[in-house]
């Protein structure tokens, strides 16, 4: 992987691409995101269905380009050891606004709103979602209108994580001035419509509905965007939204088309649309929650620490769990060439995945690791052990294909003596943010629950860190965080502090194979299933698409255009 210069393959399909004259002309881009966006900032948010659409509106200082390099975006350039940028020592990066940036009201962009935002995220009253790419920072330094500098409490080697993604990008600190803390979740007018400086600003916004936004008329670059408007709709299933793209073209974009690979097969072949795909760092995963979800218990106590699952804290029976699944199965009869088995969170780069194959469907060794543990089947073939039945509750979110991968784990762990019973949660409230809503993915209020993570950087530093015992969801956090099972380990921690000490290239990988093993092979309190690339379709006269496995879908909106 590259860092620090722009993307050789963007700049080739940039040159390629039809040039633009002017901005707008291209009427409306039609786009489906059937996982309906519930909010416009990704700092309280938990999916893409909100990241994305988000991009169209507020910027990163740079973005990752599907080859893992770095795009200036708000920057001026990447910083680097060589341009200075990044401090010799490690303690420090300093990064350059590019001149003459403004908000969408016309209002002029300085690093106080660089250094605004970093507060806004690191508030300790705020439960920010994506607070482990601020991990380490001490400080932050308006150096002049143009310049801010984040110094780190020790040296970070990899220090370009904060404002580096859509998911991290720059807020007007006039408008979010009064979001700080506690106050962030509830600032409905600010989350629903930021200003921003993308080739779009929102117009209307109906949380699990619609989103539309037209264009920014102070964007930096006159000749785009090309579309007058987007609009961004939500709710269905991603088997309409295919066939709106690809049999109807009543949409031009349909986004996460997680459905059977014959199904979408036949729907290319009528000959309206193409399907695309990207390989990045997502995973199909299921989290085996360390904490007691009983709906016994009051509500403040469910789910958390305080009361540790029955049967799931052990480590033979998450174990055998993970054995009785057959993920070569899943990834043959779920998703055919947009996904491959896998038994790591960390897929990519090369240099960070484990080597290795993933181990095959073992049922009889299942059986046999619960037998030495003292779970015994019952008169019904539930095993259980001291009273205690093991019974599961298994959620994941509504969609065709995540249903019949629940089906056939349920067959599975049917058959070494688990009880399983299956719930679908609508996606906008199973991905949703609402500290009220019992049905999020980061409550838990279940025993196993199914779900696509990724993280968004090549260096995964930042990603591991949210498995760290600070990151877990509680209702003093607002149930944000990312730590879903509920993992809290020493060892753990401290390999991670050992990780963002560590400047070696080699010892940095090998110490991240260490945490990954440790949550999955060794540790099994969350079993990877599926390597996914990201499939989306768009109609044959959309241009300027380009597959991004780092970032949302919608990344490089602004270069696409309609064919003439």
């Amino acid at each position: 992987m590259k860092f620090g210069h722009i993307a050789p393959a963007l700049a080739l399909a940039v040159a390629t691409s039809p040039a633009l004259a002017e901005r707008g002309g291209d009427g409306d881009l039609r786009v489906l995101y059937w996982q309906a966006p519930t909010v416009l900032n990704p700092y309280i948010s938990t999916g893409a269905k909100d990241v994305d659409p988000a991009s169209m509106v507020i910027e990163p200082l740079a973005l990752v380009a599907d080859d893992g390099s770095l795009i200036p975006v708000l920057a001026a350039e990447i910083p680097s050891l060589e341009n200075g940028g990044i401090a010799q020592d490690y303690m420090s990066v300093t990064w350059k606004l590019k001149p003459g940036l403004v908000w969408s009201d016309g209002t002029p962009v300085t690093a106080e709103d660089v250094k605004f935002t970093a507060a806004y995220c690191m508030h300790p009253e705020f439960g920010c979602s994506v607070l482990s790419e601020f991990a380490g920072i001490a400080s932050v330094e308006a150096l002049d209108a143009q310049t801010v500098r984040l110094n780190f409490d020790a040296p970070r080697y990899a220090p370009l994580q904060a404002f580096v993604g859509g998911r991290t990008p720059i807020l007007q600190q006039a408008q979010f001035s009064a979001c700080l803390g506690p106050a962030g979740v509830s600032c409905t007018a600010q989350n629903f419509g930021p200003i921003g400086t993308g080739p779009y600003r929102v117009t209307d916004f109906k949380s699990g509905d619609v989103a539309q936004f037209e264009i920014n008329p102070n964007y930096r670059d006159p000749a785009k965007p090309a579309f007058d408007r987007v609009i961004v709709k939500g709710g269905g299933d991603a088997m309409a939204a295919a066939r709106a793209v690809l049999e109807s073209a009543e949409y031009d974009f349909a986004w996460n088309l997680q459905l059977p690979p014959e199904s979408v097969a036949a729907m290319e072949a009528k000959g309206k649309g193409r399907v695309v795909a990207s390989f990045g760092s997502m995973v199909e995963r299921i989290d085996l929650n360390q904490s007691d979800a009983s709906p016994n218990l009051p509500e403040g106590l469910r789910s958390t620490l305080a009361n540790p699952h029955p049967f799931l804290t052990d480590p033979a029976v998450r174990r055998a769990l993970s054995m009785a699944i057959d993920r070569q199965i899943i990834a043959e009869l779920a998703y055919g060439p947009a996904g491959r088995a896998t038994c790591t969170i960390l897929p990519v780069p090369a240099a960070v995945a484990p080597t290795g194959p993933c181990a095959a469907q073992d049922i009889a060794g299942a059986r046999a690791l619960l037998d030495q543990a003292g779970w015994v089947p019952g008169a019904d073939g539930i095993r259980q052990k001291n009273g205690v039945r093991l019974s599961m509750l298994f959620q994941t979110s509504v969609n065709a294909v995540r249903q019949d991968e629940q089906a056939l784990v349920k067959q599975w762990w049917q058959e070494i003596g688990v009880e399983t019973e299956l719930k679908a949660v609508e996606p906008s409230s199973f991905f949703g943010s609402d500290p009220g809503n019992p049905d999020t993915r980061q409550k838990f209020y279940a025993d196993a629950e199914m779900y696509t993570d990724a993280y968004y950087l090549p260096d995964p530093a930042s990603f591991l860190n949210e498995f760290t015992c600070a990151r877990i969801p509680s209702p003093d956090t607002q149930w944000q965080g990312k730590n879903t099972p509920r993992f809290c380990d020493a060892a753990y921690d401290e390999t991670i502090r050992q990780l963002h000490q560590s400047i070696t290239p080699a010892v940095r990988q090998q110490l991240s194979r260490e945490l990954d093993a440790r949550l999955t092979a060794d540790g099994n309190y969350t079993l990877p299933l599926i390597h996914r690339g990201m499939v989306s379709a768009h109609v044959n006269t959309l241009n300027g698409v380009l597959p991004n496995g780092w970032e949302g879908q919608l990344w490089n909106v602004a270069d696409w255009s309609r064919a003439k």
